[in-house]
């Protein structure tokens, strides 16, 4: 019942992050949640997190923000990175998540969802097979309603955490192994 909830991995920030392993396995694309994601709730994009996004061009990936905000908060961020965006997204909806896909010309192989809230950011990747990170939120200070769901999101993980972690960690190795196999075997038809 809880695993629809998990995400593949859990890491502290998203610039602690190797993009540089991802991009090895073979994605290409990467969607970012915005607020406590890449910067605290509300906040501009400051310098760090443009250049961030400089970094991961230079690395090759495509991105595009994907936010349940309004375009008036979007769009400025989105400008500031040099990013395509949607805004109003309805996340955990997957009709946002395929759409910045097609933004960026890749598939869900080849795509990475990285956000900081379970039931939106982590549930709308795994709704359609998409590799998800969850990373821990920047800061404190969030709206009444994700404050809220922080309470139901923390049973969700106790339980992630309590029993089920050993068995996904096997199954991401696994999946891991697998992807790697069928990149080789790709480059080897390519060859």
């Amino acid at each position: 019942m809880f695993k629809k909830f998990y995400p593949k991995k859990i890491l502290r920030s998203v610039y602690s992050i190797n993009f540089k392993k991802y991009y090895k396995m073979g994605f290409r694309g990467i969607l970012f949640d915005i607020d406590n994601t890449l910067v605290p709730h509300g906040q501009k994009a400051d310098e760090r997190t443009v250049n961030f996004f400089k970094k991961l061009k230079n690395i090759g990936f495509k991105f595009c923000l994907i936010s349940n905000n309004k375009e008036e908060r979007v769009k400025p961020f989105a400008d500031a990175v040099d990013a395509p965006y949607i805004y109003d997204a309805h996340k955990p909806a997957a009709k946002s998540y395929n759409a910045a896909m097609e933004i960026m010309g890749t598939d869900i192989e080849e795509t990475i969802f990285i956000g900081d809230q379970v039931f939106t950011d982590v549930y709308g990747g795994n709704r359609i097979n998409m590799y998800t990170i969850l990373v821990r939120p920047m800061h404190p200070k969030e709206e009444i309603q994700i404050v809220l769901k922080r309470y139901l999101e923390r049973i969700v993980m106790w339980k992630y955490a309590r029993r089920d972690r050993k068995e996904l960690r096997q199954e991401n190795s696994q999946y891991n192994k697998r992807r790697l196999l069928a990149l080789k075997n790709k480059e080897g038809k390519n060859s």
